[in-house]
């Protein structure tokens, strides 16, 4: 794997120089010193990296591909986007996103209350917020707070009673007001097409969201009742996130497009935009063999301007305004995880670890000179005699004609043996071979919870690139398995001889070995899990001058174990009287005793749950 894949899904955000992975940036600064400088003030574990201008960038190219297309075909209506928060919600995120965005009059989606409190107080005046998902009387009471705040703001209706309570809620607020405010009003509509892959149910006639054809004339004749047919504005539609495929979009477009049009000519002559949702994908493959989509921004955007555009002057109704709630492809590039390495766990399969005796079993001395004379010419045949001696020894071991030093022996020695063919006969893609490096996988135990910095691959089997931060120079020849620190045996990412990840042989004695793990902006955060109670790493944000040189800011330490337990609920002070009085009530403790027991307590209680190495654990005494 040239380069860890880095050309396939690195968009020129990051470049390899010598023997570190950089910034592609102001003054290319790499990650591992930005990671040395935060550990040095004494953060440790891992560490959520984020970088804001990776926001603009997405953003600003999202909107110049589209400007582009539109120019292209001499597309008449505009182009607009919002992001939807459920993909992030930080605060570190949302306020670079919206810091970086200001010149494209970028806004927010929301799907809660609590999300749209985040949209109402973050998006400037004038620029769009989607409200989208299920909504109660006193969500759409707060978007009509919204839009007379000043807000441009549209509730999407998901189902007719949503539009029976914006008719109450609009009798309430606008009764006797000469000039009411109401928010604009969409419908999301619930299209034969469907996408493809794990989030296809978002489409179809079977998804969640959406009204049918029945229901949308049912939802236009209460508007037009109701005399708010003029405050329908906008249509939306959304096939699933992560659309691999084009074709789906395709044949999404011409339907929805013929839906605004049926609209346009039944009446609705305020209606001008089409919302089209989110789904744009990322490439998240470290392999050339297994690509995540199979079309560019630019097909996307062309096909998105060209279709409406055909079906608008088929139909002679006006080109609608394009609206897009791309969260994934905005987010996702903008931050990296990085954890150091704790520790190998085959590393005991060296030569330094073997325990030979004065006089050996026969067949153990046998494995010793295999290993010793093991060649190019030779290596095959030595390494099936070596996979049976190991079968007979282990049978030997069980029936107690061997002992453990001989059994540990045996381990080492076969694992060398088979390292060492492994790498005279790498010119050979056998399948013998790529089970062999199943065996000898080498297990690196990572500072991190894979259910807290990565829900999507414990859940979905969603693939994130990973590499190392240092030793680009040189050759990777460890087939890696990932353990991360839970006690779950879900928490690991296995080595996959389809899709192999190979790390360096590190003695972690001697320096410190780290990870990173990319695109990991859009939902991990916010899909993470307190398991094992490991909470959200501590994080900041890596900020760029007019200069090229970068700054730390934002820094928000991983909360500590009492912190954690009273977001779940604990009763923290009590916890806190018991455990001490269970040292200050001891018969067992002198006064110098419990005063020094207590102090080592309060000092581990304001850490948090990710690991130390003992050189940290030192630093801290």
């Amino acid at each position: 794997m040239k380069n860890f894949g880095l050309d396939i899904w690195g968009d020129h955000n990051f470049i390899i120089k010598d023997d570190t992975i950089n910034i592609n940036y102001g003054v290319e600064p790499s990650l591992y010193e930005i990671t040395n400088e935060i550990r040095n003030k004494g953060y440790k574990g891992p560490l959520l990296l984020r970088f804001p201008h990776l926001i603009k960038k997405q953003i600003s190219t999202l909107f110049e591909t589209f400007n582009s297309a539109r120019k292209t075909f001499d597309y008449q209506g505009s182009f607009n986007a919002v992001f939807p928060l459920k993909v992030n919600q930080f605060p570190n995120f949302v306020n670079a996103l919206m810091d970086v965005s200001k010149e494209y009059n970028y806004g927010l989606e929301a799907g809660s209350k609590a999300e749209l409190v985040i949209a109402m107080s973050k998006t400037p005046l004038g620029a769009p917020i989607t409200i989208n998902g299920f909504k109660d009387k006193e969500m759409i009471s707060m978007c009509f707070i919204a839009a007379k705040m000043g807000h441009n703001i549209t509730i999407t209706i998901e189902g007719l009673d949503e539009l029976e309570s914006i008719i109450q809620v609009n009798r309430e607020f606008n009764a006797e007001c000469e000039t009411p405010v109401l928010p604009n009003i969409g419908v999301r509509i619930r299209l034969h097409s469907s996408g493809i892959g794990i989030w296809a149910k978002s489409g179809g006639y079977n998804s969640k969201f959406g009204l049918t054809s029945t229901e949308l004339i049912e939802a236009y004749e209460l508007l037009k009742k109701h005399n708010l047919l003029e405050h329908l504005w906008m249509i939306h539609f959304h096939i699933g996130s992560q659309m691999g495929d084009i074709a789906p979009l395709k044949k999404a477009l011409r339907e929805a497009g013929n839906i605004y049009a049926e609209l346009k000519k039944r009446g609705a002559d305020n209606l001008s935009a089409i919302n089209i949702g989110g789904g744009l994908a990322v490439e998240y493959s470290q392999h050339a063999h297994d690509k995540e989509r199979n079309y560019s921004l630019s097909e996307f955007a062309n096909d998105v301007i060209y279709l409406m555009q055909e079906i608008a002057k088929n139909k002679e109704v006006p080109q609608p305004d394009i609206f897009t709630e791309s969260g994934r492809y905005v987010a996702a590039s903008h931050s990296v995880l990085v954890a150091p390495v704790l520790e190998l766990f085959s590393q005991e399969y060296h030569e330094k670890c073997l325990r030979l005796k004065p006089v050996n079993p026969p067949l153990i001395q046998e494995l010793h000179d295999l290993y010793n004379a093991l060649s190019r010419t030779n290596a095959r045949e030595y390494l099936h005699d070596a996979l049976d001696h190991m079968e007979s020894l282990l049978t030997l071991f069980d029936l107690g004609y061997i002992d453990l030093e001989d059994r540990s022996n045996t381990e080492t020695l076969v694992n060398l043996i088979v390292k060492k063919a492994i790498a005279l006969l790498k010119s050979e893609d056998t399948d013998e071979l790529k089970q062999l490096q199943d065996r000898i996988q080498e297990k690196y135990l990572v500072n991190f919870s894979m259910f807290q910095s990565l829900p999507d691959f414990w859940g979905l089997e969603q693939e994130f690139p990973v590499m190392p931060l240092t030793h680009l120079s040189k050759k990777p020849t460890n087939p890696a398995s990932i353990w991360d620190i839970t006690c779950d045996s879900d928490g690991e990412i296995e080595f996959n001889r389809d899709y192999p990840l190979y790390l360096h042989d590190i003695d972690l004695d001697e320096e410190e070995y780290f990870l990173g793990f990319f695109l990991t902006g859009a939902y991990q955060e916010v899909l993470g899990m307190k398991h094992n109670l490991f909470t959200h790493p501590t994080e900041c944000v890596i900020e760029f001058d007019e200069t090229g040189h970068y700054t730390i800011d934002g820094l928000i330490e991983a909360q500590n174990l009492l912190d954690v337990l009273d977001d779940m609920d604990y009763d923290t002070n009590l916890i806190d009287r018991t455990l001490k009085q269970h040292i200050e009530l001891s018969e067992t403790l002198t006064l110098e005793e419990k005063r020094e027991l207590l102090g080592k307590l309060y000092l581990h209680l304001s850490e948090n749950s990710y690991l130390k190495t003992i050189q940290a654990i030192e630093e801290l005494i």
